[in-house]
C-alpha cells in the first residue's frame, strides 16, 4: 500500500468519525459522550463544528479518533467469540463506563 492510499484511507476515516460523532452529539449527548469516550467540552467543540471545519479536520494525515483498547481485559471482552456475546459486551461497556474521558489539552 503506498503512503498516499495510507493518507487518503485516514483523511476518510476522519470524515466518517466526524460526521458521525457529530450526529451523535446532537441527537443524544449523553450517550455520544458515553460511547465516543469524549470529554463535554469535545463534545461541545464537536457539536458546534461548521462543514467547512469538518472538511479541513478530516483533511489531517493524522487519525483524529482513537481506540479504547489499552485495557486487555476490554479487548478480550470484545473480541471473544467463544463467550455468550450479549454478556461479554455488557461487561466491556462496564469496564469502558469507567475508562476516563478524552479532554482537550
Amino acid at each position: 500500500m503506498k503512503v498516499t492510499d495510507t493518507y487518503n484511507e485516514i483523511k476518510e476515516v476522519n470524515l466518517a468519525y466526524l460526521i458521525l460523532a457529530q450526529s451523535m452529539v446532537r441527537s443524544d449527548r449523553e450517550s455520544a459522550i458515553f460511547r465516543l469516550g469524549i470529554s463535554e467540552e469535545i463534545a461541545d467543540v464537536v457539536e458546534r463544528l461548521t462543514p467547512g471545519q469538518v472538511l479541513k479536520m478530516a483533511g489531517s494525515d493524522m487519525l483524529l479518533c482513537s481506540f479504547r483498547f489499552e485495557d486487555t481485559l476490554l479487548l478480550d471482552l470484545l473480541g471473544n467469540h467463544e463467550r455468550d456475546r450479549g454478556v461479554g459486551h455488557i461487561h466491556a461497556a462496564i469496564l469502558a463506563a469507567g475508562k476516563p474521558v478524552a479532554v482537550m489539552a
